[in-house]
């Protein structure tokens, strides 16, 4: 366990962050939200690349859309955008378009399956913390107006512990970590958990285990960070869920499908299903951080001044 511990410790060596979240719940006064609906806002996040992020922001996005949830996919992946990709979109314009001031977000959304609107991002966009001020009230001005549209907003974050992922997942009501059983993916999980609870002093997690050989190794997965966070981190971790190992992900991925459209039957699909349920039965944060409006805000406000 100290072997582990080390190994954590030493990929939680985080870079300095200069900027701290500077936004309060006065930003957003309460009565803005009180005619409104309050879409709950998630972060769906990782350590490290290639551990499915994406498979399950897409998956668990169509499985609620099927249970009937209004789902809005913000792709904050501003590096290496593909969303748009696994749903099989071939999008004209993104947000280096909207950002740029030739279109709205409702010229850049598109739909995919089951009725989920999508924001895409383009591959090479400046990142959001940079922006100018302008920019930064256009798009809280054209988010603001989608408010009350969505029941899920869904943030695909990029992989590791840049800026822009701390960005967004300090922002949204929940984060969502997802992890593989590979040590290393476990190490960096960890990391980005230590930096968000020291750095940003987030307290709540949920845990995803993608690509398991059965339940058992994905709860050995949770036991061995819960182990180590409870000892080193004030912080709690919630299970919501593991996918099993499927070859036909990648025929998924090669037909631009998702495992839930494609292959609906199979236990991975089920798998995702039974995490959106998980979601849903959550019960919402009505604080501050549970509000949409408020989230737009905190956004925005993050490193402004800099």
């Amino acid at each position: 366990m100290e072997m582990l511990q080390q190994r954590l410790d030493q990929a939680g060596t985080l870079r300095s962050m200069s900027d701290r979240f500077s936004g309060t719940a006065a930003d957003a006064p309460a009565t803005l939200e009180a005619d409104r609906q309050a879409a709950r806002v998630l972060s769906v996040t990782s350590g490290k690349g290639g551990v499915g992020k994406t498979a399950v922001v897409s998956n668990v996005a169509l499985a609620l859309a099927q249970m009937g949830k209004k789902v809005l996919i913000i792709d904050a992946d501003l590096g290496l955008a593909n969303i748009d990709v696994v749903f099989g979109l071939t999008p004209q314009y993104n947000l280096n378009h909207f950002f740029n001031g030739d279109r709205s977000l409702l010229e850049i959304m598109v739909e995919g399956p089951g009725g989920i609107k999508i924001l895409p991002a383009g591959s090479g966009m400046q990142t959001v913390t940079r922006l100018s001020s302008e920019q930064k009230m256009k798009f809280l001005n054209d988010l603001d107006s989608l408010h009350g549209d969505f029941e899920v907003v869904i943030i695909d974050t990029e992989a590791g512990i840049s800026e822009n992922v701390t960005y967004f997942n300090v922002a949204a009501q929940d984060i969502l970590v997802v992890t593989t059983p590979e040590p290393t993916a476990i190490t960096d999980a960890y990391a980005l958990m230590k930096l968000l609870s020291v750095q940003y002093h987030e307290k709540r997690f949920n845990l995803i285990v993608n690509s398991v050989r059965d339940a058992g190794e994905a709860l050995d997965v949770y036991r061995k960070l819960t182990m180590v966070s409870n000892r080193y981190l004030d912080i709690s971790i919630d299970y919501l869920g593991c996918v099993p190992q499927d070859k036909r992900m990648r025929e998924a991925v090669r037909r631009q499908r998702v495992m839930v459209d494609l292959f609906p039957r199979t236990k991975a699909s089920a798998a995702f299903e039974t995490i959106a349920r998980n979601l849903i039965s959550t019960p919402q944060n009505v604080g501050p951080k549970g509000s949409l409006q408020f989230f737009w805000r905190r956004l925005l406000s993050f490193g402004q001044g800099a």
